[in-house]
């Protein structure tokens, strides 16, 4: 999974990138290591799956992982190359979700490029130019589908029509995202990967006393709403420096700020929560115990296959357990005397916390 951090130049975008790369030093497995100056991966991790290691004695424990992309500041007039804005938009089209990172505090020794502070202006600024962008793509893609569409081919007279929905919705300021694909077609997405049709979280970056969780400001909260997106509030700086100490001094830090919770973690929680996903473990006695991410709705042979492809086509059955009932059993043992361990086939559907084991041919 590869999340963007995109905002306006001065942002916090930076300050919030290096937390990111610097706050899983203590980590064994997954350290958030920056891999190139512009792109770390950030461990995914999850108290329940700390439960069931320490249950069952799992010989480590394996965070899954995201990538995060430190994209270059937006300045108006990106979509037509001002600034750094090729380079831009050709770096949010890799992504798979995106992290606007808006500056909602005032420290003035942090200039602004527009001298001002003005979160919602800063949301709009990077809105249009991801809508020109989409605007310019939509069109010419129409063209080219509008032929397709006259001889009678019935995917491009699908794709023709939602085409001129998305164009009518840019036009008028309005994401991609708010059209959905036909039913019977749904690849059209692909055909345009619209910047607009990414999940987003709103990341406001906020004074640093006191960085509490309902601090994002209410305009912009309503505007994630109606966009149909997420928003938190975290400070930047205070992550950055936080993330600098030990995990106790940190910890300590931290409830003297009055933010018992990591913003990091609700940042890291909140992209994954973007693409709908769930976790699931698989975890043995003196074997890894390993978190995995899966599109929620999707079954267990699904989740066989992202452990590994040769486990997938050999799927036979799998157990299932819940994370809890498992650690409430003390373990496999427990868990088969209670009842609660269960044999389920490639149609079952994974549920969150849902502990694998899955039988296979190979």
């Amino acid at each position: 999974m590869k999340v963007g951090l995109v905002g306006m130049p001065n942002a916090g975008k930076s300050s919030l990138f290096n937390a990111l790369s610097q706050a899983g030093a203590e980590a064994a497995n997954y350290p958030f290591t920056t891999i190139e100056p512009n792109v770390a991966v950030v461990p995914v991790r999850d108290e329940r799956l700390e439960a069931v290691a320490e249950t069952i004695k799992a010989s480590n424990v394996v965070w899954d992982t995201i990538e995060v992309h430190d994209i270059a500041g937006l300045v108006a007039g990106a979509s037509q190359g001002e600034g750094l804005g090729n380079k831009f938009l050709a770096n949010i089209r890799e992504c798979d979700a995106l992290l606007h990172v808006v500056r909602a505090h005032h420290d003035e020794n942090v200039i602004h490029p527009e001298g001002r502070v003005d979160p919602m202006a800063d949301v709009e600024t990077i809105e249009t130019e991801l809508v020109y962008a989409d605007l310019e793509s939509a069109e010419r893609r129409l063209t080219r589908v509008q032929r397709e569409a006259r001889g009678g081919d019935r995917a491009a007279v699908a794709e023709e029509r939602w085409l001129r929905e998305v164009i009518e919705h840019l036009q008028a300021g309005k994401a991609a995202r708010m059209v959905p694909p036909p039913a019977d077609h749904p690849e059209v997405v692909r055909n345009l990967f619209p910047l607009t049709g990414k999940p987003v979280l709103f990341v406001a970056n906020v004074d640093e006393d006191p960085p509490t969780h309902d601090a994002v400001p209410g305009d912009l909260a309503a505007h994630a709403a109606a966009q149909g997106a997420a928003a938190i509030a975290v400070s930047a700086r205070i992550e950055a420096e936080l993330s600098e100490l030990e995990p106790e001094e940190a910890a300590v830090m931290r409830e003297e700020l009055g933010a018992a919770e990591s913003g990091l973690d609700r940042v890291i929680g909140g992209a994954f929560g973007l693409l709908d996903q769930i976790a699931f473990f698989t975890a043995g006695e003196d074997k890894p115990a390993q978190c995995w991410h899966l599109r929620r709705g999707l079954s267990a042979w699904h989740a066989a296959g992202q452990i590994h492809s040769d486990i997938q086509r050999g799927f036979v059955r799998a157990e299932v357990i819940a994370w809890d009932a498992l650690v409430q059993a003390g373990g496999y043992a427990g868990a088969r005397e209670r009842g609660t361990l269960r044999l389920e086939g490639r149609d079952y559907a994974m549920a969150d916390g849902d502990v694998l084991t899955v039988k296979f041919t190979p």
